[in-house]
């Protein structure tokens, strides 16, 4: 039987992962088009939909309930299973760490209610789900996420930019391995309940001992620079964008990570790339 996997979003940082994962795994990959396609069409035939759709921040309110409403009748009309790549936001800065499936929900911001809520239309559907749950992305390419445009780009000259409390532990994720972690949950996906909500557990990295790890692969010393929040306060009368950077702002000092325990079990054989070399693939492109 022909296996597919139909990407949403592949061209974005997770849908480019995931479409190399599922096609070195030997499924036929299909990607879809949100400007041309038919979605109900595209999704017939698929075994799993990978929603890497993620719109700018701004956008969410408008656009992330739509969106997902669509690929879930889509999911249900086809007997597909939907992969969502879960974050952290849902917990917000009172429930305690480390985040489980069992943790509980409390996030009052806005970016935080619309996961939630999204995540809920999940279970209220009858989709077939697997949340992947993860921290911050390590890219082996320049895409635009925290750590190659705010953290790193100044490590040649000594500096690590960090948003936070530098001692502060904040969860991690190297984007080939959960690609990876998606294609391994894929073949398992028969024998999970209809909604399995899985945190990945990546890395667990303080600034301070990722700077270190840098300073070892650079083979010069870092210092820690704080991140000009005030820059964004006053960029938010005008950039809509600062204010959700600023609204997320207390995940760089909450000391956090994510509970890996029911990843190990259902995924024992699933490789893990060494911190080092994930790290060097990270910076390479900067």
């Amino acid at each position: 039987m022909t296996r597919i996997a139909l990407i949403l979003g592949g061209s974005g940082r997770m849908g480019r992962h995931a479409a190399q994962a599922f096609a070195a795994a030997g499924w036929q990959v299909r990607r879809f088009d949100r400007a041309t396609g038919d979605l109900a069409a595209a999704a017939r035939g698929a075994r799993i939909i990978v929603n890497a759709w993620n719109p700018p921040y701004p956008d969410w309110q408008a656009q992330v309930p739509a969106l997902h409403d669509a690929v879930q009748q889509a999911a249900l009309a086809a007997g597909a299973t939907v992969i969502v790549p879960g974050n952290v936001y849902v917990f917000g800065p009172s429930s305690p760490a480390p985040w489980s499936a069992a943790s509980p929900h409390r996030a009052t911001n806005p970016l935080g209610r619309i996961r939630i809520a999204m995540e809920d239309s999940y279970r209220r559907s009858g989709t077939r789900t697997i949340l992947l749950r993860a921290g911050d992305f390590l890219d082996t390419e320049a895409s635009g996420n925290w750590f190659d445009r705010m953290l790193a780009p100044g490590i040649a000259r000594g500096r690590f930019t960090w948003p936070g409390d530098p001692d502060a532990a904040h969860a991690w994720a190297f984007l080939p391995d959960l690609a990876r972690a998606m294609v391994a949950l894929a073949d398992r996906a028969d024998d999970l309940p209809a909604f399995a909500d899985i945190p990945f557990p990546g890395y667990t990295l303080s600034g301070r001992q990722m700077a270190d790890h840098l300073a070892g692969l650079v083979g010069h010393p870092l210092r820690i620079h704080r991140f000009p929040w005030w820059q964004l306060r006053l960029a938010r009368p005008f950039w809509p964008l600062a204010r959700h950077l600023l609204e997320m702002r207390y995940l760089w000092s909450l000391p956090h990570s994510l509970d890996g325990t029911r990843f190990r079990a259902l995924c024992p054989d699933c490789p893990d790339t060494p911190v080092d070399e994930a790290l060097a693939r990270a910076i390479r492109p900067l």
